[in-house]
């Protein structure tokens, strides 16, 4: 099963908020997930203190990021 790019998240987080819309401009032809962490009991114990996170496979890519950054580990995961 191929990995799918998911974003690490939750409500009313401003950085996730930010993460978000970066992804959305740095990788418009790119498809991804966001998955809230109050919702999944493993993300929350793992991610809880570091939101957001992008993950791929076992590749992540942890806040802070720019868009440089992120354009960078989006040709890395490929």
């Amino acid at each position: 099963m191929q990995p799918e790019l998911i974003l690490y998240s939750t409500w009313g987080c401003h950085l996730c908020d930010e993460a978000e819309q970066l992804l959305a401009l740095v990788a418009t032809a790119q498809t991804y997930k966001v998955v809230d962490i109050v919702d999944d009991e493993q993300a929350f114990t793992r991610y809880r203190v570091s939101i957001p996170v992008l993950s791929f496979g076992e590749k992540e890519l942890c806040w802070p990021f720019d868009a440089a950054q992120l354009t960078t580990w989006l040709k890395d995961i490929r």
